[in-house]
């Protein structure tokens, strides 16, 4: 018993002797297992949208969590609307030049007011500073709201004397300025405010700071005149009807009442006055 017990024990013991070499020769190489490698993903088109199947090797969760479309860097913040959108030196020129319209749009309208408001303290005091600032282009007036709106129908006409080639003064025919604004606004969607009013509201200043003589009343009458003058001269250069060298030129109304309506028994006298004024060198 005793030497089958032994047995197994000497089996197992490692044989006594000298260690053997391994052979000589280039190492042996393992086996290269290959790995699962996904295949390469094609970048999306931006034009055709985020693609509707998963790539292949890629689960569900990677194709929610990407966000749609090219990948972008960092986004620029929104341009403020207005002026704060714009760099700081044209806020600076921005801001001065709404300051500077702004007051210039207060003073005008505190001038009108003045000019329009019933006499008191400040419009006394600062009359003349009033008067060269209203006069003649911004003259207010309320003859619209008048009891007896006017009726008659107020032409103004120029003539002009020129020098001929052969240095004698020749003097034109009269022609009609009025009639020429009502032709250049009659069948216009947009009439010219000038045509309108420059013309008509220069004779009523004349007519208002002249007497009869056509003598001038104070400054407003030499600047009525003055006014009135240059008007004329503008629409003869513009027109080029009066060739050659202007010398002088002279205006006149021509003054006709507007007639009654045939249901009418009012009888109104619808012959044309004329008012000459005397010759004005140019």
């Amino acid at each position: 018993m005793e030497s089958n017990e032994r047995e197994p024990a000497e089996a197992a013991a490692p044989q006594a002797g000298p260690p053997v070499d391994p052979p000589a020769g280039p190492p042996a190489r393992r086996p290269v297992v290959a790995a699962a490698v996904p295949p390469a993903r094609t970048p999306p088109d931006p034009q055709a949208g985020p693609s509707a199947e998963p790539a292949a090797g890629g689960a569900a969760g990677d194709t929610a969590d990407r966000p749609a479309g090219p990948s972008a860097g960092p986004a620029k913040p929104p341009r403020a609307p207005g002026i704060a959108g714009l760099s700081a030196p044209y806020r600076v020129v921005t801001a001065l030049a709404l300051a500077a319209v702004g007051l210039a749009a207060c003073g005008h309208l505190a001038l009108v007011f003045l000019h329009v408001a019933p006499s008191n303290t400040v419009s006394k005091q600062h009359a003349r500073t009033v008067d060269d600032w209203i006069y003649p282009e911004f003259e207010q007036n309320w003859k619209l709201f008048a009891p007896n709106p006017l009726q008659q129908n107020i032409a103004v006409e120029v003539r002009a004397e020129v020098r001929t080639p052969g240095g004698e003064p020749v003097a034109g025919g009269w022609r009609d300025l009025s009639a020429q604004d009502g032709a250049a606004i009659r069948h216009s969607l947009l009439p010219s405010h000038t045509r309108q009013n420059e013309l008509r509201r220069a004779w009523d200043f004349f007519t208002g700071s002249h007497g009869e003589d056509n003598r001038p009343i104070g400054e407003r009458g030499e600047l009525s005149e003055r006014y009135l003058r240059r008007i004329a001269l503008n629409r003869l250069v513009e027109d080029g009807t009066a060739r050659g060298e202007i010398v002088r030129i002279q205006l006149r109304s021509a003054t006709r009442a507007v007639a009654a309506p045939p249901w009418s028994d009012e009888k109104t006298d619808t012959q044309t006055y004329y008012r000459e004024l005397p010759w004005w060198t140019v």
